[in-house]
């Protein structure tokens, strides 16, 4: 079958692979669309906690898929060494999540891993209330694009985007951003984030420290990704005056029902209108480019492997 094919660690190439066998308490998936993920890239390079995979092997993490039945189903996990970047993969049984049938697989596809990191972030991880303020550091991302716009379907009182980029920082007030705030292009950083009850943190560094600083009381960080820094300094006295938690967070660290119903949910606001991605079908025979670009960055577009 044709696979993107990750023969040394690093960057894989579009080549021949394999077909999986039926295992037991596994499902072949007819792969239709998978995303491209920063987990994917991690992963590629054995940079990963989980170790360096085996080679030869597929990458891929998530996708969308068809089962021998012809159900149209979500999975974020395979039975190695086959991923979700091929035309077929294995899949454990009980990781398998429905997909509504009238939204088009590529947009369910980038919709998956970046979507459920924020939906999970903010819903499950936040405990996100009804009226609370939500800061979003790094929105101008992909996943901080889905932060924005769920935060407002959770029914968020005030969304504030903030990053570098002041062309994708005005698309977040497109997406919902009732504010955006552009690093580097103000004097008060933490008066500019100030009353946050939920900060997305995808960057940590100096824009965490400036969320932390004037965040409301019980406010909560939920630490996603490390854009800006991966170590920082933040004040004792800050976090106890204002009875602040620094939570950490993954997508995989959410049980499989709570990932089911954001994916649920996601698909049903995707399918009305209420949620935007921005997605971009790229043929598996120029995964590498793909790959590139992913690690350059792709100004909050979703790449998606089409087999």
């Amino acid at each position: 079958m044709r696979a993107a094919v990750l023969e040394e660690l690093g960057t894989p190439v579009p080549g021949e692979f394999r077909d999986p066998e039926p295992a037991s308490g596994a499902a072949l998936v007819e792969v239709v669309a998978a995303g491209v993920n920063h987990l994917d890239l991690a992963k590629a390079t054995g940079r990963f906690y989980t170790g360096p995979p085996p080679l030869p092997s597929v990458v891929g993490s998530d996708g969308v898929g068809r089962r021998t039945d012809g159900r149209l189903v979500y999975f974020d996990t395979t039975v190695g060494p086959f991923g979700s970047m091929a035309e077929r993969t294995l899949v454990p049984e009980d990781s398998l999540i429905p997909a509504p049938e009238d939204v088009d697989p590529v947009i369910l596809a980038g919709m998956g891993n970046a979507g459920l990191a924020a939906h999970t972030a903010l819903h499950w991880r936040a405990g996100l209330q009804p009226g609370e303020t939500v800061v979003v550091l790094g929105a101008t991302g992909v996943v901080g694009r889905f932060a924005v716009q769920i935060a407002r379907l959770l029914g968020a009182g005030r969304v504030v985007a903030v990053g570098r980029d002041p062309e994708q920082l005005a698309h977040t007030a497109e997406l919902g951003a009732d504010a955006t705030v552009q690093l580097g292009a103000v004097d008060d950083l933490p008066g500019a984030l100030a009353g946050a009850n939920v900060i997305v943190d995808l960057l940590w560094g100096e824009p965490a420290v400036a969320a932390l600083t004037q965040a409301a009381h019980g406010a909560r960080l939920i630490q996603v990704g490390q854009l800006a820094a991966a170590e920082t300094a933040v004040a004792a006295p800050l976090l106890r005056s204002r009875a602040i938690d620094i939570r950490g967070h993954a997508v995989f660290h959410a049980p499989q029902d709570v990932r089911a119903a954001a994916y649920a949910q996601l698909g049903e606001a995707c399918a009305s209108g209420d949620l935007h991605v921005d997605v971009e079908a790229v043929p598996i025979g120029e995964v590498q480019h793909a790959w590139s670009r992913q690690a350059a960055g792709t100004g909050g577009v979703k790449l998606v492997i089409v087999p």
